[in-house]
């Protein structure tokens, strides 16, 4: 039987990577092997292919966790699912205590990882080849991640913030065929039109996209000049994000159509996005509470006084000092913090008490003479 992919070893990390560590590999390797820098090069664009497959998979906590449990059940030894070896799937399924037995294959969203959809798809039953898959019509185009920085404010009270994002897209030039203009398409010679190739061992096949035609089942007499044959190109498209109120880094929302272009005239993608909230000079975020640390001297802080603090959204609210506020004192606003959903926090002013570096010597004898009035040591 042919060895399924190994997303970790092609992006080059290992099984315990990190989220950002998996980024990282990515973006170094979609780099070196990106078509538009490999022109000449015609497996620089399968290795991009994979690479892409990989990280589509490993990048999203969902499909990895599919994918890493499948793993553990033995479906990547390269001798059979959880320990078949030579026999068939339907003979290990069946056997009392068998490697299968209690385990519900229905309940991995093995579609959604690339090529392991029809890998397991022909090993368990509902085997379905992806020529007959593209034969059923239109398909969805990819669903495209980006990272966007926001600043606190936008954050906290919403707004609009635009973000340019790359994309693949459908070729203009060959429109997703692959075929240069004037060239025809033909039987692909390696898969014969199916689309997907075989593996036979120990009484059933595996079936896996064919490598020459991508699973098309037929290759231009010429490959498109602009594509190099893949049918797609890298775009960059700039979004216009509106931000709800209340966001905090994490925070994710879905751009239902601002994805990936579809195939044979399907819908677009989706457009995933996760804030990250930037630091504000003045506020600082805690829950829904917003805090803004004002400075005050010692002639404000010991005798008292007021002082005019602005909120969120610009208005200005007062507020009354008693004599003697130690530096730390917090004074709360009620209703005047972030918002989110019909919950509203408040703002809390922290006062920070600024004592003078330097003294003139009419200050110093002045501040002397004040602590001995009061009998403070000095």
């Amino acid at each position: 039987m042919a060895q399924t992919k190994d997303f970790y070893a092609t992006l080059g990390v290992s099984s315990s990577a990190s989220q950002d560590e998996i980024k990282k590999a990515f973006r170094k390797l979609a780099k070196k092997y990106h078509p538009d820098a490999n022109a000449s090069d015609a497996k620089a664009g399968e290795r991009f292919k994979e690479i892409s497959e990989a990280n589509n998979v490993l990048s999203d906590p969902a499909k990895r966790k599919q994918y890493d449990e499948m793993r553990r059940l033995g479906a990547f030894d390269g001798g059979g699912f959880g320990g078949f070896g030579g026999r068939s799937a339907r003979g290990a399924g069946a056997r009392s205590g068998g490697a299968t037995q209690g385990i519900n294959f229905e309940e991995f969203d093995i579609g959604g990882l690339g090529g392991l959809g029809d890998l397991f798809s022909s090993m368990f039953g509902g085997g379905e080849t992806r020529q007959n898959a593209r034969s059923r019509g239109p398909e969805k185009g990819q669903t495209v991640e980006a990272s966007l920085d926001i600043p606190f404010r936008t954050a906290a009270r919403g707004g609009k913030v635009p973000i340019e994002l790359e994309v693949s897209e459908e070729c203009n030039t060959c429109h997703g065929t692959g075929a240069a203009p004037g060239a025809q398409l033909k039987t692909c010679p390696e898969c014969n039109g199916r689309g997907v190739i075989s593996f036979g061992q120990g009484g059933f096949a595996v079936n896996r996209p064919c490598p020459v035609c991508l699973g098309k089942g037929q290759v231009p007499t010429e490959p498109c000049p602009t594509c190099h044959g893949s049918g797609e190109v890298r775009a960059r498209r700039k979004v216009l994000v509106n931000v709800p109120p209340g966001v905090d880094t994490g925070s994710k929302i879905r751009l239902k159509g601002q994805g990936g272009k579809g195939n044979a005239n399907g819908p677009p993608g989706d457009l995933v996005i996760t804030f990250n909230v930037l630091p504000d000079k003045f506020y600082k975020r805690d829950g829904l509470d917003v805090i803004a640390t004002v400075p005050l001297n010692i002639a404000q802080a010991t005798p008292g006084t007021k002082i005019s603090v602005k909120t969120l959204d610009g208005k200005k609210v007062a507020l009354k000092i008693p004599p003697g506020t130690p530096s730390g004192k917090r004074f709360r606003v009620r209703g005047q913090g972030i918002q989110k959903g019909e919950t509203k926090g408040d703002l809390i002013v922290e006062v920070s008490i600024q004592v003078p570096e330097k003294l003139s010597e009419e200050q110093e004898r002045m501040m002397k003479e004040f602590a001995e009035s009061g009998g403070m040591k000095y």
